[in-house]
C-alpha cells in the first residue's frame, strides 16, 4: 500500500508511520507538504476538521493510487473557553473519507486570548515557554500535560481511529 501524509511536521509523520506500520507493515510512505486551505490557526471542529480533509485529499493527489493522510491541530470554543482540538483523515483513491477526532484539553486564559486575538498556538506557546518549535515536538497538549500525552501520541490516537475505520470497511465490503 502507497501512503501520502500531508505534512512533513515530525511529530505527525511518526504517528502516522507508527500506526501504519502496525497495522499494514509492507507499506510505503512519502510525505508531502500540501495545503490545509484553512486558516493557519483553525477555530472549530469544523475548519480543523476540514483542514485535515483537504491535507488527505491534496496528498493523495500527488501519487496515483496513493491513500492520502491529513492531521490537523485547531482549538475550539466549549462554555467560553478555549480548548485544544485535533482531526485526522484518511482519503482513498476513490475519494472515500474517514475521518476522526481526538483528545481536548482546556487551554490557559492567556494563551486562549493571544489566539482569539489572532495569533497561531505554536508562536504563543513557544513564547510563553521560553522555546522554539514545540509545535514539531511535545506540541502544546504535551507542555500542558506535562508530556503525559504529547502532539506525537495524541495524533497516534487519531490514527487508530482512522485506521480501525478503514480496516472495518474493508472487512464489511
Amino acid at each position: 500500500m502507497k501512503f501520502v501524509i500531508g505534512s512533513k511536521n515530525p511529530a505527525k509523520v511518526k504517528a502516522v508511520k507508527a500506526i501504519i506500520t502496525e497495522h499494514f507493515p509492507s507499506s510505503n510512505f512519502v510525505t508531502a507538504d500540501v495545503p490545509s486551505e484553512v486558516s493557519n490557526q483553525p477555530i472549530g471542529d469544523e475548519e480543523t476538521r476540514r483542514g485535515a480533509v483537504n491535507r488527505a485529499k491534496n496528498a493523495s493527489a500527488t501519487k496515483q493510487g496513493a491513500i492520502g493522510i491529513g492531521l490537523e491541530g485547531g482549538v475550539r470554543t466549549l462554555e467560553d473557553e478555549l480548548y485544544l482540538c485535533n482531526w485526522g483523515a484518511l482519503v482513498l483513491p476513490t475519494g472515500q473519507t474517514f475521518t476522526a477526532g481526538g483528545a481536548q484539553i482546556l487551554l490557559p486564559r492567556e494563551i486562549a486570548s493571544e489566539i482569539l486575538a489572532g495569533k497561531e498556538l505554536g508562536e504563543v506557546v513557544d513564547a510563553y515557554f521560553h522555546a522554539k518549535g514545540i509545535s514539531h515536538s511535545e506540541g502544546a497538549v504535551g507542555m500542558f500535560t506535562a508530556n503525559v500525552v504529547t502532539r506525537y501520541t495524541m495524533f497516534e490516537h487519531v490514527m487508530r481511529l482512522i485506521i480501525g475505520q478503514y480496516k472495518y470497511g474493508r472487512a464489511s465490503h
